[in-house]
């Protein structure tokens, strides 16, 4: 399965089945402050595992990030 992830392709021999897969498995679960769009939709984080994936998705992850 290729997905596009903050504009850059990669190629998952076993794919994630939910956003909430892929976030673990680029360890950014745990994370606070990440806001995620599944082909410029937002997702809610309460709806990550849920939200399916096919191949050829498009997702935006953002990270809130602090400075002054």
């Amino acid at each position: 399965m290729e997905l596009t992830i903050n504009h850059q392709k990669k190629f998952f021999k076993k794919p994630p089945s939910s956003l909430e897969q892929l976030l673990l498995s680029e360890n950014l679960k745990k994370e606070k402050g990440i806001a995620v769009a599944l082909n410029n939709q937002v997702v809610p984080q309460k709806h990550w595992g849920s939200a399916q994936l096919k191949s050829n998705d498009t997702i935006l992850i953002i990270t809130a990030t602090q400075g002054g």
